[in-house]
Parts: C-alpha cells; structure tokens; sequence
C-alpha cells in the first residue's frame, strides 16, 4: 500500500483521484485545499489529516517524514498556473508527483521539471487518459497498421457550456488557466499528436475569451479544431435535449464515437503509473507547445477552416 498526499482537494477533478486512490488499494494521509469544502474526502478517506494553508501541510508533512512515514506520490489538482510549484514541492517531499493536466503553461517549464527530477530522483507523471480510451487506442492502431501515404483530414469540434462563474474564477484568467484552448483543449491536442504524429504547422484563425479555432498540420493529418464555452455554439439538436455539452471528432468523413467510457480512465491512469508505465514530461511536452504557440502566435485569415469559423 502505496502512501498518497493529494493538493487540490476542493476541485472538480479531485474526486477522479480520490476514487483511483482507493480503488489502487492504496492510502489518502494528508489533503490540502483553500477552501475547506471537502466532505467528499468522507466518501473515500475520512481518515486523512485535512489543510487549509500550505504551510502548515508542508510542515505536517515533512513531520510524519522525521516520524518514518514517508509519502510515496503526491497528487496534485490545483489551478493550472500552480502546477509548477506543486510538483517541486511534491519531489522536494521525495514523492514522485501524479499532475493535472496541463502539466505546466510552458515548454521551458517542462525543461526546468526535468533538470528537478534528475536531481531528485523522483519521477513527475502527468494524467493523459484519453490516450487509455478504447475508441481512441483503437483508432491509434488503425492509423498505424494503414500507413497511407495522403494525410487524414480530420474536424474536432468540442464545446461544452460554462455558466458566468468561469470569467470570475481562475479559469477566466489566461495567466492562470492557459486559456481556452490550454484549459479545455490540451488533452485533445495530446490525443491527435499521439496519433498523427509531430506538428507541422499550427495556425490560429480565431481566440476569445470563450472561444478558439485554428489548424494544425501533423506528420498524418490536417486538422481543422474548434473549441467553446459558449452555449450558444452548440448545435440545435444539442440544445432541444437541454444538453451543455458537444464532442466531436471526425476523421476523413467517419465520426469516431467517444462518448462513454471515461468513468475509469484515471484509475486506468493510477494502475498505469504504480506499475512504472505512466506518462511523463516526454509524453507531456508536444501538447504544451502546441497550446503555448496557440496563445502567442498571430491570427490568420489563411488557411483552411473549421466550418463554425465564417
């Protein structure tokens, strides 16, 4: 049984890791959280020591070291722009890190991490779990077994609805979150380098606050992406059955169905790092670039477009 510190214990994706915690047969000793709306850790590790200020966590922490309890991974659920700072805390502490994604906002932070855990010797693991998706390794395998010589063409479309709440909290902030694409989209991004192969070209035709799209050129595939927080992007039979939420990916004309089966890709993800086999900084970085460029690069009106860009 493997010993667990989890950072982020109030947010939305937490409970994804509390369940593959538990469901690893491992333990939760210590959780950290501003805010103390934390009653989920009853369902699954009631146990566990709880903190609101850092300082008193790391303290505690380093205390049950000098104690001979030692922490073995640290979980880490914070706001994008905190990741950094965790997962140093986290090899500092001499546990491997397990990270949201995005990992960190930039490449050169990727690098920095990198020089961290060769002095540590610990290990910064990131959770990419669509890569563990049955639809998406089989699509994987498709594109590897045809070799075609003609590029896919490829339109992934992903809107799903915020409320007001997203422009006040930290997600609203591009300094913080990455911004639309880096916030919603980087997974996506991970999915379609992992299939297609290096970026070859990344241009942008539109970013707002709510909304982006642009093209991406890979080794295997031209893809025309869209991504929105805006309900009023989603289409109209979306809407009439009072669903906030849109996914598509459409490769050369075929929808590929994704829909269910991410109930347990983090737990996938936990078995897949106990095991030694999770994905790290290497893995981690394409997809950092690309957003990166995504929210530096100059708006284009050349190229080709996603059909919801006029």
């Amino acid at each position: 049984m493997k010993n667990f510190a989890l950072i982020g214990a109030a947010g939305y994706i937490a409970p994804r890791h509390l369940k593959a915690i538990k469901d690893t047969n491992n333990n939760l000793i210590a959780a950290l959280d501003k805010f103390d709306s934390v009653g989920i850790l009853d369902s699954y590790f009631p146990n566990a020591d709880f903190f609101v200020e850092f300082e008193r966590f790391d303290r505690h922490i380093e205390k049950l070291k000098r104690k001979g309890t030692f922490l073995d991974y640290v979980s880490i659920c914070t706001p994008n722009y905190l990741h950094d700072s965790h997962i140093r805390m986290a090899l500092r502490s001499g546990a491997d890190a397990i990270c949201e994604k995005p990992l960190v906002l930039n490449p050169w932070n990727v690098d920095a991490l990198g020089e961290i855990e060769k002095e540590s010797g610990q290990k910064i693991y990131t959770i990419l779990q669509l890569r563990l998706h049955p639809s998406i390794i089989a699509l994987k395998q498709k594109i590897d077994i045809e070799k075609k010589d003609a590029k896919y063409d490829v339109d992934l479309t992903y809107i799903t609805s915020r409320g007001n709440w997203y422009d006040i909290s930290w997600k609203g902030d591009e300094s913080k979150s990455g911004g639309i694409a880096t916030n919603i989209g980087v997974h996506f991004y991970d999915m379609l380098s992992w299939i297609f192969g290096e970026v070859q070209e990344n241009s942008v035709h539109l970013r707002e606050k709510n909304k982006a799209a642009g093209y991406l050129e890979f080794e295997k595939a031209r893809v025309r992406w869209f991504l929105s927080i805006d309900e009023n992007d989603l289409p109209i039979n979306i809407r009439k059955k009072e669903q906030r939420t849109y996914r598509s990916i459409v490769v050369n004309n075929e929808e590929l169905e994704f829909s269910t089966g991410f109930t347990e890709l983090h737990t996938d993800s936990y078995r897949k790092i106990l095991e030694g086999k999770g994905f790290g900084l290497k893995e981690a970085r394409q997809s950092i670039e690309i957003v990166h460029k995504i929210r530096e690069v100059g708006l284009t009106t050349n190229g080709v477009k996603h059909s919801l860009i006029t």
